[in-house]
């Protein structure tokens, strides 16, 4: 008997996950053969950018055991011993980064039933195996959750047979290939994007993205069974004929997540910025939250999944997945308490400069777990991560310095990706990264505080909640003047300040206002990285700067959201500008069409524009606040919380403003309208309500005092 889902990827020396399955239905009468395929895997086939293998082992090897319950109330288990044989397989070749191969002319009829054959096949090697890290999976399996079938067959330029599936995805080809002489080979190459007429494949570095099939004579659909590839289009070559639309399809394979939330506008190019966001997240939740699937990465980097793990939490359900997630980061966090930048953590890159406490990044040791706590209404989660997160905050605390200035410099990622930084220096950020790690410092112990608050333990509740003050009062002093203009102005300097809560009152005052000035002075386009962008809308609204944040959210023109929607995009991309106008790929080595850190800003689509957001933990309560502009006349909403399903839609006709809003059982909802009327709550139910809405102007290039000599 034979089943294709295997385990994936964790901190192996620490949590070896296994995998069961009821196969009652596929046992007989008389005898039976359990068969497994073992393949290179994680374990030891190629990982990560600097061409390594043999990562974790160089060998494989697999534990089975079939527990058998008898009518008679007997119990019986049958594992894996030395009375196993093995011989190899049809499979050649199989890597996550370079593909497979398969020759048929080497397939074993019958290899994992009765009918086999085993006389020329070799006892197997007992290997050690320490028991203690086997653990259960805590989220659902890897699975085929879609199929795509071409959208158009084409030669390139250079007379290449070209497949485009209309989508980027991350999964596999399934072919069936005709009846062909013995040992035609069949190859498919993989891109996510085409360059002059052709795949382009030099994002991939050294990834090859290529799979093989070598015929045996007779027709057979294949499909790879070891490999996933991030992909749009397949180059095609050595096919036996005429290749047809349906001699091929592409196979979306994810984390089987369940999808609990959803969005939509009526702004189309608005609608399919959000699709975007959602192909991203099924393309890199292949087990672990990668920043990228295609080229040779595909890394579970903490610093992605900490700006979007509140996006990833409302449109689908990641307790589980993410939980495992993180027992992986306590798992492999270092003995000092600092969080690798990637988990699972290995040691695959010698050419990573020497680094330290990330901000940003080791914060997904606390964030994540809060985020996972708000979301889904779990406080286990925070008992479960605690001593996780009392340690990276006691690392990041001892990076900072007494006077937590991080004065002892070094390299850090900082805002990375910020907009005005040049191609090959992606950490050139307009804000320096001290800054942003003081912001994040306070943060992170500000979450601990509020952890240790929830737990009962007053001292470290006191401890932390100092700490967050002494981060807070070191960012308003050290880069806001006192009148709330950044030391260093960006857009990432203000939304820090304002959505952390790290300004004085006198300060916040002007911060909104100044925060506008710059989107405006900055041409209404993005000017921040994977760490400011996904604040600034929220900070413009947060400080009755509206309109601004909807010129920048609408923006069509690079740097912004749009402009790759516009570019024929339907994923999110690595950079603002992963594909120039004309065409051709951006010139540096690092570019991904299919990242999903940008695509953050779908949190502020659900919780702001739809107005869906959570008051307490698991939205027992909600607050129901929308930003409409005229630009859309209608937005809709809805998540299914543990209490039910919460909904949000509203249209806007000719200042005409309409809400329905549905509250989940056993909760409660605090209406915010548009028109700035005393806000009112409501129980469970459907609700309707209007009233007139004027929107305001967006900000001019200049605060009103630009000249404030503080």
């Amino acid at each position: 008997m034979t089943t294709c889902s295997h385990p994936g990827w964790t901190s192996y020396h620490h949590r070896l996950r296994s995998r069961t399955w009821d196969v009652t239905d596929l046992l007989a009468a008389g005898d039976n053969v359990i068969g497994v395929h073992l393949a290179d895997g994680w374990w030891r086939g190629f990982l990560g950018f600097a061409g390594m293998r043999d990562v974790y082992g160089s060998r494989t090897a697999a534990l089975v055991q079939l527990e058998i319950e008898h009518a008679d109330g007997t119990f019986r288990v049958v594992g894996s011993d030395a009375s196993w044989r093995w011989a190899p397989g049809p499979v050649t070749r199989a890597d996550l980064y370079m593909g497979e191969s398969f020759d048929a002319r080497r397939e074993i009829d019958g290899w994992d039933t009765t009918d086999v054959r085993a006389d020329d096949w070799r006892p197997v090697e007992l290997v050690d195996l320490d028991t203690r890290t086997l653990v259960a999976p805590s989220g659902p399996p890897v699975m085929r959750t879609d199929v795509i079938r071409p959208v158009t067959i084409s030669t390139s330029p250079s007379g290449a047979t070209i497949v485009d599936f209309g989508q980027n995805l991350v999964g596999r080809l399934r072919v069936r290939v005709p009846a062909a002489p013995v040992g035609t080979t069949v190859r498919l190459r993989h891109a996510e994007v085409l360059e002059n007429g052709e795949l382009g494949v030099r994002p991939l570095r050294r990834a090859k993205a290529t799979d093989e099939f070598v015929s045996a004579g007779a027709a057979r659909e294949w499909e790879p069974a070891f490999t996933i590839h991030g992909f749009r289009y397949a180059e095609v070559s050595g096919w036996p004929g005429e290749l047809a639309a349906d001699d091929l399809q592409a196979v979306v394979i994810h984390t089987d997540l369940r999808r609990v939330g959803e969005f939509a506008a009526s702004d189309p190019l608005l609608d399919r910025l959000h699709e975007n966001v959602v192909w991203g997240m099924r393309g890199n939740f292949v087990d672990v939250p990668t920043d990228c699937p295609q080229r040779d990465e595909r890394l579970g980097w903490t610093g992605d999944l900490q700006v979007f793990a509140p996006a990833a939490s409302f449109l689908y359900d990641t307790a589980g997945m993410l939980s495992g997630w993180l027992a992986d980061l306590a798992s492999d966090q270092h003995a000092d308490g600092n969080v690798p930048v990637y988990i699972p953590w290995a040691d695959i890159d010698p050419h990573l400069p020497p680094l330290g406490a990330e901000a940003g990044w080791g914060d997904a040791a606390t964030v994540v777990p809060w985020v996972l706590h708000e979301r889904y209404g779990d406080e286990g989660i925070l008992d479960a991560q605690w001593t996780s997160m009392t340690a990276w905050v006691d690392a990041f605390a001892r990076r900072a310095g007494a006077d937590l200035d991080f004065a002892s410099g070094g390299f850090s990622f900082g805002d990375w990706l910020d907009a005005a930084a040049p191609d090959d220096a992606p950490w050139a950020a307009r804000l320096p990264w001290q800054a942003v790690a003081t912001a994040y410092l306070a943060r992170s112990a500000q979450i601990a505080s509020d952890a240790a608050g929830l737990r009962g333990d007053a001292d470290a509740e006191l401890r932390y909640g100092t700490l967050a003050d002494r981060a807070a009062e070191r960012y308003r002093t050290e880069y806001v003047t006192p009148s709330g203009r950044a030391a260093f102005p960006s857009q990432t300097a203000y939304a820090l300040g304002i959505r952390f809560d790290l300004l004085s009152p006198g300060q916040r005052v002007h911060a909104g206002e100044l925060l506008a000035a710059q989107v405006a002075a900055d041409g209404f386009r993005i000017g921040s990285g994977f760490l400011g962008t996904p604040l600034v809308c929220d900070a413009l609204v947060d400080t009755a700067q509206e309109a601004t944040a909807w010129k920048l959210l609408l923006q069509r023109e690079c740097p912004s959201w749009l402009y790759a929607v516009t570019m024929g995009a339907t994923t999110i991309w690595e950079r603002w500008n992963s594909m120039l106008p004309d065409g051709s790929i951006n010139p540096g080595d690092m570019t991904s069409f299919n990242h999903y850190a940008f695509g953050a800003v779908a949190d502020f689509l659900h919780r702001r524009v739809a107005g869906l957001a959570p008051a307490s933990p698991g939205y027992r309560r909600l607050t129901v606040a929308p930003c409409p502009t005229p630009e859309l006349t209608w937005v809709r909403a809805h998540h299914e919380t543990p209490y039910g399903r919460a909904a949000v839609s509203w249209t806007l006709d000719d200042g005409a403003f309409a809400l329905e809003v549905t509250v989940p059982a056993s909760s409660t909802a605090e209406i915010r309208l548009p028109d700035g009327s005393a806000p009112f709550d409501v129980t469970t139910g459907t609700h309707r309500f209007s009233c007139e809405w004027t929107p305001a102007a967006a900000a001019a290039t200049a605060a009103s005092f630009a000249h404030d000599p503080a």
